[in-house]
């Protein structure tokens, strides 16, 4: 396929340089994403275990947050479905390795590929029909649902039972497993997240970065210009994905179990949505942050529900009040920040310039 330089009504082609990120702010993001990486590595030899496992949280839950937020922040195409892509992603990983004993280093890439197809495919079903809003968030959640009932269904996929990783001894890189409580999954996790991070950074830097936001913020004018609005956007749906779909294989590696409801059930998606939205949708550091602060706030909730202080000790050992508490924090961090808690600090700074 040729690529052509979008051109204004009158002809005049656009200067691509003006669709680019500014060089400096470019720049400091990757020197912000070394300092993350670095901080990564340090914290296995700072944190102790039980805090690492919610370390590790952390980096799954950004993981599918920079997913959500790479198609419905900056495409515009709002998902309810993304556990489709993470079920998918560790879906093929486990019947890679289970059934045909390859590698999950081979599952991780063939269920990026899989989950980019599958994504491309359904949104361009949608799209072509024009369902946009409302109606395009449901498709997603109707291929998840789908998904979920079809797994479910099939014994060739063990149905309801789901996959448990077979244990190996030792480290063993080649497999992708380690001892229980082993740093290399977490230094795993970095690097993925990392990974991540800078293909965001390097899409928004890029003429199909720019092409799909003008695609999301105008895309009758968008199209008036000459660009292809649907190409963009499928690229959009696609790299979105595939990155989320890299969160099911890590997830399924780390608890070395998976089953339908872990994969693709609807928490799934409401967690990759919370984790953006709470942290700053449209931003390339809000799934992050997001992260930090959604993925330990159940532990956290349910540690105070069990030591409660003293003119609270009523509230001690009432089952459900943990799941209360999560949801009134959340709905309350949204109301009072909608931008999010990094869109909010990015666009005060902004202001004061």
């Amino acid at each position: 396929m040729t690529v052509t330089t979008p051109t204004t009504a009158a002809g005049a082609k656009i200067d691509a340089p003006t669709l680019r990120a500014p060089r400096s702010t470019t720049r400091w993001q990757f020197v912000t994403l070394a300092v993350v990486a670095a901080v990564g590595v340090a914290l296995p030899f700072i944190l102790p275990p039980a805090e690492m496992a919610i370390a590790m949280r952390v980096v799954i839950f950004a993981i599918m947050g920079i997913g959500w937020n790479m198609m419905s922040g900056f495409g515009g195409m709002f998902s309810f479905g993304h556990a489709a892509y993470f079920g998918i992603g560790a879906y093929v990983t486990a019947i890679l390795l289970v059934d045909f004993g390859l590698s999950p280093w081979i599952g991780l890439v063939a269920g990026m590929v899989v989950a980019a197809a599958a994504g491309v495919g359904i949104s361009y079903l949608a799209l072509r029909y024009k369902l946009t809003g409302a109606y395009y968030a449901l498709s997603t959640f109707a291929f998840a649902e789908m998904l979920r009932l079809f797994v479910v269904g099939n014994d060739a996929l063990n149905g309801t039972i789901g996959f448990t990783l077979p244990v190996l001894r030792g480290d063993d890189w080649a497999m992708f497993q380690f001892p229980a409580g082993s740093p290399y999954y977490f230094w795993i996790g970095i690097g993925m997240l990392v990974a991540a991070l800078a293909v965001v950074i390097l899409f928004l830097r890029s003429r199909t970065g720019r092409f799909t936001q003008a695609s999301r913020d105008d895309d009758l004018a968008a199209a008036a210009i000459g660009v292809d609005v649907l190409r963009y956007k499928l690229t959009t749906v696609a790299i979105s994905a595939a990155i989320t779909a890299a969160a099911g294989t890590l997830y399924l590696q780390y608890y070395m179990f998976v089953d339908p409801e872990l994969a693709f059930g609807a928490n799934v998606s409401n967690n990759a949505i919370i984790t953006a939205v709470v942290g700053g949708v449209a931003t390339v550091w809000g799934p992050l942050v997001g992260a930090i602060v959604v993925a330990p706030l159940s532990d956290i909730v349910a540690a105070f529900l069990r030591h409660p202080p003293e003119w609270l000790s009523f509230i001690e050992g009432h089952g459900g009040l943990d799941i209360l508490i999560y949801a009134i924090i959340l709905i309350a961090c949204v109301l009072l920040l909608p931008r999010g808690i990094y869109g909010t600090i990015k666009h005060w700074a902004e202001k004061k310039k």
